[in-house]
């Protein structure tokens, strides 16, 4: 089912009180925020960043009237969201989305690894851009980048080059000298498959984005 399918009016209210949260204005794509209430809402976090967009577009009686009525109310605001949020089957898909199809697609990525719980795929796609950015020689834990890398994931150093080394591994165009094992192999070949032969720009773009979701956190 499409995003478009699974969105309702009634969840303006909850992009209206996120939007003008501090600093007021469209947030960044990949906010904390925003990609909680997608992964709430099973609706892509750049559906609803295109949603709030039109927010101050006013393109709509229903934005009209919902500005009017709440955005110098964030008490009253605060109450009309709580109250969304608190209906029954809310925030619980087994529940919300009985009797509908869903197919969880980004959800994933931002879901802990099986194999390793401090870990997201998410985490993964940055590690893969700074690897295209380090040389192998530098793939170590004193490296500025790996430790900055750590600190904003929230992880160890040692996690950071471990999964360096197994994308090495993944990387067609380097030798295999030795077999490794690691739990990280099946996720990091995925993340590899994804983003390892395409456009280093696009990588690049993307994981700007994405550390945007650890630095709201």
């Amino acid at each position: 089912m499409s995003d478009s399918n699974l969105w309702r009016d009634e969840y303006w209210p909850i992009l209206l009180q996120l939007y003008l949260q501090k600093p007021v204005g469209l947030k960044p794509l990949y906010s904390r925020r925003l990609v909680e209430i997608s992964l709430q809402l099973h609706i892509h976090p750049k559906f609803l960043y295109r949603q709030m967009f039109r927010l101050r577009q006013l393109d709509t009686p229903l934005l009209e009237r919902l500005w009017k009525n709440y955005s110098h109310s964030p008490g009253k605001l605060h109450q009309l969201v709580t109250l969304l949020q608190q209906r029954e089957g809310f925030g619980k898909p087994e529940e919300f989305y009985r009797g509908v199809e869903t197919n969880e697609t980004f959800e994933k990525n931002f879901r802990p690894l099986p194999q390793e719980p401090s870990l997201m795929p998410v985490t993964l796609i940055l590690v893969l851009d700074l690897y295209f950015r380090l040389t192998p020689a530098t793939m170590v834990t004193e490296t500025p980048e790996v430790k900055e890398l750590a600190a904003l994931t929230h992880t160890r150093p040692q996690l950071i080059t471990e999964a360096m080394d197994v994308f090495r591994c993944c990387d067609p165009y380097l030798p295999k000298d030795n077999f490794i094992i690691s739990p990280l192999l099946e996720p990091c070949q995925k993340i590899w498959n994804r983003y390892g032969n395409g456009n280093p720009d696009e990588l690049s773009a993307l994981a700007s984005q994405l550390k945007e979701y650890y630095k709201s956190n």
